[in-house]
């Protein structure tokens, strides 16, 4: 009996949970709070302070989620136009509006906190500037406008090594900001990859993403351009002596594959092959920083 009369109710908590779960974007935060832990340990010549970096990755973790929230909210009735987004909780209005803005809000409210407190004020003023630039600056005023969005807006996408680095130094160094030029560079190719293959979804839903607005061959050759200079900034740390040898080779090897995606897919076009380069952007910057990562403790030995 017991059983019977408890299935019901554990069954629609469980949803409503993966509803909330999924408003975060889970795979996005995770690429931002690994890049963040990135800067972490790169500040330090050894392991870095434990004291502040998990409550520093916990409140970083809390305020892109709250942010990637916040977009849904935005966004969703552009959502419910797009097969990629359409099985989202505020597309599908399984969410209210009023209950996606107070879980942002909340999750804001507590990373925040546990980033002033525990942390620094400083790491607490930076990550709220990347949500203010992500869930306004972005999703506000720039998606819906202009073509070039994703080039100004990939500005906040571009902060999580500085606010990891400035949570253990308390300040912002120039290794951070060459990573987050980085960042800043990798963003233009990588999204643009993805947008050509969904250009159908953004002239349904409005968006101006460049693929719509200046067509397929002017993208694909802004994505090449772009794969270029990123190659160029990537060898920024080891010029700089941030990194050595293993990094340089990471790094040489990774921008060749991506400079030879971009190619390839300038030269002749395939929604596969588009596809295909979008995923090895993401296996770039993830492998890009594991390198930088190992070749810091490397140096150490």
């Amino acid at each position: 009996m017991s059983n019977t009369l408890s299935t019901p109710l554990v069954a629609p908590a469980v949803s409503r949970f993966r509803q909330f779960h999924a408003l975060t974007k889970p795979r996005v935060v995770q690429l931002i709070v690994f890049c963040a832990v990135i800067g972490m340990l790169l500040a330090e010549p050894g392991m870095p302070d434990w004291r502040l970096a998990v409550p520093g990755a916990v409140g970083i973790w809390l305020v892109a989620a709250a942010a990637a929230a916040f977009n849904c909210l935005v966004e969703q009735h552009i959502d419910a136009k797009m097969a990629r987004t359409a099985w989202r909780p505020t597309a599908k209005g399984e969410l209210t509006n009023t209950q996606t803005l107070l879980f942002s809000g909340a999750l804001c409210a507590a990373g925040s906190v546990i980033l002033y407190v525990f942390v620094n004020p400083l790491t607490m003023w930076l990550t709220f500037a990347t949500f203010v630039g992500y869930a306004i600056v972005y999703t506000v005023l720039l998606k819906p406008r202009t073509p070039q969005n994703i080039v100004i807006g990939g500005a906040s996408g571009a902060m999580p090594p500085v606010l990891g680095w400035a949570a253990m130094r308390g300040e912002v160094g120039p290794e951070a900001m060459m990573l987050c030029l980085i960042i800043f560079l990798w963003t233009p190719p990588h999204f643009w990859a993805l947008a050509l293959y969904r250009a159908d979804d953004y002239a349904k839903a409005g968006l101006p993403m460049l693929p719509v607005t200046h067509g397929n061959e002017f993208t694909r050759l802004h994505v090449l351009l772009y794969t270029l200079v990123l190659f160029a900034s990537t060898l920024l740390p080891f010029i700089f002596g941030m990194s050595g040898y293993v990094y340089l080779a990471a790094a040489v090897v990774l921008g060749g594959g991506f400079i030879w995606h971009a190619w390839k897919l300038w030269r002749v076009y395939s929604d596969a092959f588009a596809r295909k380069t979008f995923r090895f952007s993401l296996w770039h910057l993830s492998l890009l920083f594991g390198a930088l990562l190992v070749d810091h403790y490397l140096l150490l030995l």
